[in-house]
């Protein structure tokens, strides 16, 4: 075996620390890759494009998957489809030009039970490097059309002077990298192996070593050796095992010493819980609040009546009622001398807040102020000072609470609704323009848990799971092309009986115009040609804020009957009479942004049908669609969505940062994740500060993971 050779002169590089220390003896985070062998200048620039900087780097990168060459099989016994191992001679070999010069090499590979056939496109040198009489072990894809052959298939030499090397991809269980154009998996393979034979015993251990052993994890050094090259099946499963755990242990140890340092500090303020604000507000409700409802509330009073500030998710289906509950403890907040501020993504959500805030509670004498683009620079001037002067008691806005210009007289409560479309950072810069304010983050998007465990692993968290009485169940249905005629005779049906509906179209790119020109054109489409008796109106985020005000008061009003949409109405747009929504495109939406478009109807006594219309052949697409049809489970969808999508597409960009798990999967992992949030909340209780000797390597991985960008 082939192992890196110790330079003859140490090398030393800049430390963590900022001082300079002996290569040999510096801790493999701060071990250039470039000290590898086989690994030069060019080479580090190219795995510096995939993650891998230090020798710590490479340890830690994981197979995207496995492929078993264990098994060499008789070239009579191969199965079509099956991924397999053949050893034979080559009988025959031949290179030919295909269309627009490319070329097709092959060879005919015989055993003593029959002859199969290697294909290889455009890599004419093979012609040269595979010769008559050699023999060959190759793995690929069994395929029968027009004849026994294996398509790009791996492929090594038996008998060649690299034994060694050999031996890392075939008879194997062999790993298959994620890698960049430029990189080779041989070539990758070969100096991971050099890495981890030179390396990984000097990998420092994270795990405490009483919670290793009673978990029978592995050490760290057998786990990544059985990570790249597993012995069995089995090994491979213990190490990826003990991997993700440590992974997850790590990353809700650094959430539980936040969540700490929070329970740790003293609010100032100091709550009325019950008073004449709601006890007015009781008064002029028209219904009682569900079950869930006042079990929900009942944890956010408890939580106020804490010394230490409210650190909460409450989250919930579509259409369970969260806003009575915000609106309550907005109430709460104000009879006791305080402000609130409330936070949300888009204007139509925020004015959606303010006008339901609006007419709660102005008629018990509360003040509601309203902070958007969409208000006018000289309204925009008048809030900010009453907000400042404390004359305004409930403020709701947009990114525009985030201004430098906008303070808070006595900000005590923060409400931030839709909370995963805002960084964390933004979340931490609002609560700062309080006094350690009581801060509570509110999605309509239901997250499974095990990404609320990750997202909000430093919250605690209340779900409303119970619909109000009354709420009908919504009718979805699945619709082809060729169904357009039923399509537009089911629309016209519920638009004759005095109802309204919605036809979204995806808009991705807020500056994609073909996309925008879409839903315009279809807009004026459908009111010229498909219900000229009926108004048939458009709302898009690139209007101006008045004309979008107009739109949506129209529809409101229903004096629009039919609104071609984009994604605008995700959220915000509550209108009892909608009934109907049409989803164009809905290959386009992931299953929680589709709940979310369909909670936007059935929100009334009337009952509701959506229906999306796609042709698509995709089978994730139709995977998405099949669930979305079949329930309307906002919870279940999540978890499909997740378990469908992984939680890098499902978070987007700005979240999936704070997600960026190496090995650890969410929507495997489950149980290692709430193993390990236990494990890590019963050691940051008992050793806040890891100030255990033994714990030295897991202090500076958080120190290291609290700097990364999130």
């Amino acid at each position: 075996m082939t192992v890196v050779s110790q330079a003859p002169t140490p090398k030393k590089q800049l430390g963590a620390d900022g001082r300079t220390s002996v290569w040999g003896h510096a801790p493999l985070r701060e071990r250039s890759i470039r000290y590898v062998k086989g690994v030069g200048p060019h080479r580090m620039r190219q795995l510096g494009q995939v993650g891998i900087e230090t020798v710590e780097d490479l340890c830690y990168y994981p197979p995207r998957r496995y492929e078993d060459r264990a098994r060499l099989l008789l070239i009579r016994d191969l199965k079509p489809g099956e991924l397999a191992t053949v050893r034979g001679r080559v009988l025959a070999k031949g290179l030919r030009r295909i269309a627009r010069g490319r070329t097709m090499f092959e060879a005919a590979i015989g055993d003593s039970s029959g002859i199969i056939y290697g294909v290889w496109f455009h890599q004419p040198y093979l012609g040269d490097q595979v010769n008559i009489g050699d023999e060959l072990i190759l793995y690929g894809r069994v395929e029968t059309r027009p004849r026994l052959q294996l398509i790009h298939p791996e492929m090594e030499r038996v008998g060649e002077d690299q034994e060694e090397d050999a031996s890392l991809h075939m008879g194997r269980i062999v790993p298959v990298y994620p890698l960049i154009s430029g990189l080779s998996q041989r070539w990758f393979r070969q100096i991971a192996w050099t890495a981890l034979e030179r390396h990984s015993e000097a990998l420092e251990e994270m795990l405490p070593e009483p919670l290793r052993r009673a978990r029978g994890f592995p050490g760290i050094a057998e786990a990544v050796r059985a990570l790249h090259f597993p012995s069995s099946w089995e090994a491979l499963e213990a190490a990826r095992q003990r991997l993700a755990f440590e992974e997850l242990f790590v990353f809700q140890l650094a959430l539980a010493q936040r969540r700490a340092k929070t329970m740790a500090g003293a609010k100032p303020q100091r709550y009325q819980l019950d008073g004449p604000l709601t006890q007015g507000l009781r008064r002029a409700l028209p219904f009682t609040l569900t079950g869930s409802q006042q079990r929900v509330l009942d944890e956010l009073l408890a939580d106020l009546r804490q010394p230490h500030p409210m650190q909460r998710l409450l989250q919930g289906d579509v259409g369970c009622g969260k806003t009575i509950v915000l609106i309550f403890l907005t109430a709460v907040a104000v009879q006791s001398g305080c402000q609130v501020a409330l936070m949300a993504p888009t204007e139509l959500l925020a004015e959606q807040h303010a006008r339901v805030v609006g007419a709660s509670l102005a008629p018990l004498g509360v003040s509601v102020g309203l902070l958007s683009q969409g208000v006018s620079p000289m309204e925009r001037r008048r809030t900010a000072e009453g907000v400042a002067d404390g004359r305004i008691t409930v403020v709701i806005g947009t990114h525009a609470l985030l201004q430098r210009h906008v303070s808070f007289r006595r900000l005590s409560l923060v409400i931030i609704d839709e909370q995963h479309k805002f960084g964390v950072a933004q979340r931490a810069h609002l609560a700062n323009k309080g006094r350690t304010p009581d801060v509570l983050v509110v999605t309509a998007t239901p997250i499974p848990r095990t990404l609320a465990l990750s997202l909000y692993g430093d919250l605690d968290i209340s779900t409303v799971d119970e619909l109000p009485p009354g709420r009908r169940p919504i009718t979805t249905r699945w619709l082809r092309e060729a169904q357009r005629e039923e399509l537009v005779a089911m629309v016209r049906e519920q638009l004759r009986r005095g109802r309204q509906g919605y036809v979204v179209y995806p808009l991705v790119n807020e500056r994609s115009t073909r996309e925008l020109r879409a839903a315009s054109q279809m807009a004026k489409r459908l009111q010229a040609d498909v219900f000229p008796e009926f108004h048939v109106g458009l709302l898009h985020g690139q209007m101006k804020p008045k004309d979008k005000e107009r739109t949506m008061l129209a529809f409101l009003r229903g004096e629009v009957h039919l609104l071609v949409s984009t994604v605008i109405v995700e959220v915000g747009l509550d209108v009892s009479n909608a009934a109907i929504m049409v989803i164009e495109h809905p290959e386009r939406f992931g299953l929680a942004q589709l709940h979310q478009l369909r909670g936007r109807i059935g929100r009334g006594p009337h009952p509701a049908t959506c229906a999306v219309v796609s042709d698509t052949t995709d089978d994730g697409v139709r995977q998405r669609l099949e669930a979305f049809v079949g329930t309307t489970d906002g919870f279940q969808l999540a978890e499909k969505d997740l378990e469908l999508r992984g939680p890098g597409e499902l978070l987007g960009r700005r979240q999936h940062g704070w997600l960026r798990f190496r090995i650890a999967n969410l929507s495997r992992d489950r149980s290692l994740l709430e193993s390990a949030r236990e494990e890590a909340r019963a050691l940051s209780a008992s050793d806040p500060s890891l100030h255990d000797p033994s714990l030295a390597a897991l202090r500076a991985r958080l120190a290291r993971f609290r700097q990364a960008p999130s």
